[in-house]
């Protein structure tokens, strides 16, 4: 069987979490008590120069893999092994029936065979992986199998970034499932959820793309992304003050901006982003049977914008919360500092990768 990296696994030796993005690098480290609750062991970022990650394609390697070395070294971790995630375009996913009772070997066999169906590729450029989920609801003599699938290639640069900054590719995952991973823990805590099954809008906002996820329970309802994100505020500021792409982001990340900026510059952003989250809303409602979510869970590094949950919450109607991943969890004296509270709704997708050290 060609392996994903371990996409179903769980991995019970330390595990570092890193989510590679266009501005960024971000790590989590998590632990657990003996009392069940989880421990945050390290955390930390390093801002990347415009330009080295583009659309998910890493085009500085060198200047990325040391940032990712200058990262694991000042979050004083001394984990060597990593949780990556590809973006969800790179990997096809189907949910197949097989017959019960199978081998591991014929099981492997089977899954071979039917992933031909679904994936465009010659088999000899595929990693694949799958998981068994369990019985067939509806056939006793079946068992239900995820099967997952990317280009090797795709595969093999994620390994390669991982050894040439001294780590090991433990776990390779999809940025959906790992975003979602860590969402669960929070919507069981959201604040009066009308019943169990309720309906969540899972929003990610980041420096290039808002993702929009509907869950209810563990199953996803519907999927959708746009290229809106906290970038076009960068590019607002350069205009209206004049300033290089560079001190545009330093002062939007500081705070240290001309007293007219939340009317003149940061207005403008928080409606167009209203009106970009309400059209997701409504292209899922159209889509489905849905006609309301129950709640917004608002995440990604764009979510930290000073008003926008209020803004999401007066344009769509429906209450809206900025995800805490780390919420219920013990901070470490490493991975505590002034910043965190501020910055924690971006290690959403880092802190879902690192939780794959505890994953059934």
């Amino acid at each position: 069987m060609l392996s994903l990296g371990s996409l179903f696994s769980r991995q019970s030796a330390p595990l570092l979490g890193l989510d590679i993005s266009s501005s960024s690098v971000k790590l989590v480290e998590l632990g657990r008590h003996a009392s069940g609750q989880f421990l945050l062991a390290h955390c930390g970022q390093e801002i990347l120069q415009p330009g080295w990650v583009q659309d998910g394609q890493i085009d500085k390697f060198d200047e990325v893999v040391q940032a990712v070395r200058r990262l694991v070294r000042r979050s004083g971790s001394k984990a060597r092994l990593l949780a990556m995630a590809l973006p969800a375009a790179a990997v096809i996913t189907r949910k197949i029936r097989l017959p019960a009772g199978l081998s591991e070997l014929e099981l492997e066999l089977q899954v071979e065979a039917e992933a031909n169906q679904y994936i465009p590729f010659p088999m000899d450029e595929v990693s694949l992986d799958f998981c068994t989920i369990g019985p067939n609801a509806t056939a006793a003599d079946q068992i239900d199998v995820v099967i997952a699938a990317s280009r090797k290639e795709k595969v093999e640069d994620m390994q390669g970034l991982a050894e040439a900054a001294g780590l090991k590719l433990a776990v390779l995952d999809v940025q959906t499932y790992a975003s979602r991973r860590a969402a669960e823990r929070l919507i069981v805590d959201l604040p009066s959820l009308p019943r169990s099954q309720a309906v969540v809008a899972l929003i990610e906002i980041s420096s290039r793309a808002t993702r929009l996820q509907v869950l209810q329970g563990q199953e996803l309802l519907y999927e959708r992304d746009s290229t809106f994100g906290g970038a076009q505020l960068t590019q607002l500021i350069m205009r209206h003050y004049g300033f290089a792409l560079e001190e545009a982001e330093s002062r939007k990340r500081s705070g240290d901006l001309p007293d007219d900026y939340p009317l003149s510059v940061l207005a403008p952003f928080l409606a167009n982003a209203g009106q970009e989250v309400d059209r997701a809303l409504q292209f899922f409602f159209t889509s489905t049977h849905h006609s309301q979510v129950d709640h917004i869970l608002l995440a990604g590094g764009a979510s930290v914008v000073p008003g926008l949950a209020g803004v999401l919450h007066k344009q769509t109607g429906f209450a809206c919360t900025v995800a805490q991943p780390f919420q219920g969890m013990d901070l470490g004296s490493k991975a505590a500092d002034n910043k965190l509270a501020r910055e924690a709704p971006s290690y959403l997708l880092a802190c879902g990768l690192a939780l794959r050290r505890f994953a059934t």
